[in-house]
C-alpha cells in the first residue's frame, strides 16, 4: 500500500524533471482534496516549477473554476474520463503551466454506486498538445484511495514527461 512518503518521494522526483525541463504545473484536484498540490508544495524551491492548484472538489467548482461545461458533468457523472479530461485542460487554461494532471473519484466511504463504485477514480494528465485519461478501482478506506490516487496521478505525469524528452 503507498504511504504519504511514496507520494513525497514521487513529488521530488517530478519536481526534478519539471525544472529540469523549465515547465511549470497545474493541478485539478476532486477527491483527493489538493493533496497532489501540497505534497508538490512541500518541497523547497517548488515555485520554480509548480504554477496553481486548483481544489475543485464540488461539480460547481469544476464548471466555474476551470471551466467544466455542467452538461458534460450532467451526461457523464463527475467521475468520468470525459470530466477527467475536461479538467486537466481546464487547468492549463485557466493558468501559464504547460502541463497539468487532473483527478476525480469516489474516496468513500459514501457517494458509491453499482456503476461507480467507492475507490472508482479518473486521471487526467495533458501538456497542452494531447491528453491522455485512465480510470482505476482502487481499494482500502478513504486515505488509503486517496493516497493511491495521489501515487497514480504522480506516476502518470512522470510517464508524461518521459513522452516529452524523446
Amino acid at each position: 500500500m503507498p504511504t504519504d512518503s511514496v507520494v513525497h518521494q514521487l513529488a521530488i522526483r517530478v519536481g526534478n524533471k519539471l525544472r529540469d525541463g523549465r515547465l511549470m504545473l497545474a493541478t485539478a484536484e476532486s477527491c483527493t482534496g489538493g493533496m497532489v498540490a501540497t505534497a508538490i508544495t512541500d518541497i523547497s524551491g517548488s515555485s520554480g516549477w509548480f504554477e496553481r492548484g486548483f481544489v475543485t472538489y464540488s461539480n460547481l467548482a469544476k464548471s466555474e473554476m476551470i471551466g467544466v461545461p455542467p452538461e458534460m458533468i450532467d451526461k457523464f457523472g463527475a467521475v468520468s474520463e470525459p470530466v477527467a479530461r475536461e479538467m486537466a485542460e481546464g487547468a492549463l487554461r485557466n493558468s501559464r503551466a504547460q502541463v497539468s494532471l487532473s483527478i476525480t473519484g469516489v474516496a468513500g466511504p459514501g457517494g458509491g454506486s453499482p456503476e461507480k463504485p467507492v475507490g472508482m477514480v479518473s486521471f487526467g494528465w495533458s501538456n497542452r498538445l494531447h491528453t491522455t485519461v485512465e480510470t482505476l478501482v482502487f481499494k482500502g478506506d478513504r486515505e488509503q484511495i486517496r493516497v493511491q490516487a495521489a501515487v497514480h496521478a504522480l506516476r502518470g505525469l512522470l510517464a508524461l514527461l518521459d513522452e516529452q524528452e524523446h
